[in-house]
């Protein structure tokens, strides 16, 4: 008879459960529905996307999945766009609905109150180390890794730890983007604050040419001006890879991630279609 009783209980909850999420489908359908109507009515949706060569994929995967809707996708490099959308924000104009540039550009833009705040359907999906509640969720995240020339550097002498970067061998065939504070504040995450500080102090003896685009740093190890390049995306580097150049990519330890984030606007043009989006 306990069985008997438990078995129904169980039953019982299953079917409670199961309706629940049947009325939920059902809201989040009809939710859906209006959304997609006033989208259509908008027309448009424009996007301030922040890495060279995605904005064509994006407005592409949003134009297969919304057909009614005119894609304006402008790539802003990422060292400009934060400027960009502030300064549009100070003088009232409210050009821009989805926002997608790296992740410290994107809490920037949160803390000066130019995102708004939106929880989507898929919220649940992302960990909450993937995004920052309400306001922006992450697109992806590429590693930073150390770059180097596979006819200068052989293997046997591809750099194994971080410290072997500070070996006098390596003096004056490095490179490194220096405007990477989301790579700094990783590289302290990951050997703790005191080391960190101590070797980012004996990297800079080092004095490091100053370079700035991790494109043209992948290119410049490629052609043998230098031997190594310290902080680079390696999507870039395997780019380069597969295109024949002599260049390859190692990982010396735990490696600093670089993510990509996306938001909406706090004062979108078109703003069911940047919740669409």
């Amino acid at each position: 008879m306990r069985h008997f009783r438990f078995s129904k209980l169980f039953a019982a909850t299953c079917c409670i459960l199961f309706l629940c999420a049947l009325r939920a489908a059902s809201v989040w359908s009809q939710t859906n529905a209006k959304l997609v109507e006033d989208a259509k009515k908008e027309g448009e949706v424009v996007l301030y996307v922040g890495l060279a060569g995605e904005g064509e994929a994006v407005k592409a995967k949003i134009q297969q999945k919304y057909p009614f809707l005119n894609v304006k996708a402008s790539h802003i490099p990422n060292r400009q766009i934060l400027s960009k959308v502030l300064t549009e924000a100070r003088a009232g104009k409210h050009l821009v609905d989805v926002i997608q540039t790296l992740s410290f550009g994107m809490y920037t833009l949160r803390t000066r109150g130019t995102l708004r705040r939106h929880i989507s359907s898929e919220n649940q999906f992302y960990g909450k180390e993937f995004k920052e509640e309400g306001y922006w969720t992450a697109m992806y995240t590429n590693p930073y890794v150390v770059a180097y020339n596979t006819k200068l550097v052989a293997r046997e002498r591809v750099p194994k730890t971080y410290e072997d970067l500070l070996k006098p061998e390596w003096r004056g065939q490095l490179l490194m983007e220096v405007n990477k504070p989301d790579w700094f504040g990783g590289m302290l995450q990951i050997m703790g604050r005191e080391k960190g500080l101590a070797y980012m102090k004996e990297l800079a003896k080092e004095k490091i040419p100053v370079r700035t685009g991790h494109t043209l740093l992948a290119q410049l190890v490629a052609a043998g001006e230098a031997a190594i390049d310290i902080n680079i995306p390696s999507h870039i580097v395997e780019n380069m890879k597969q295109s024949g150049a002599p260049i390859d990519w190692t990982a010396p330890g735990p490696v600093p991630g670089i993510m990509s984030g996306i938001g909406i606007a706090a004062n979108p043009p078109h703003p069911s279609a940047a919740k669409l989006v």
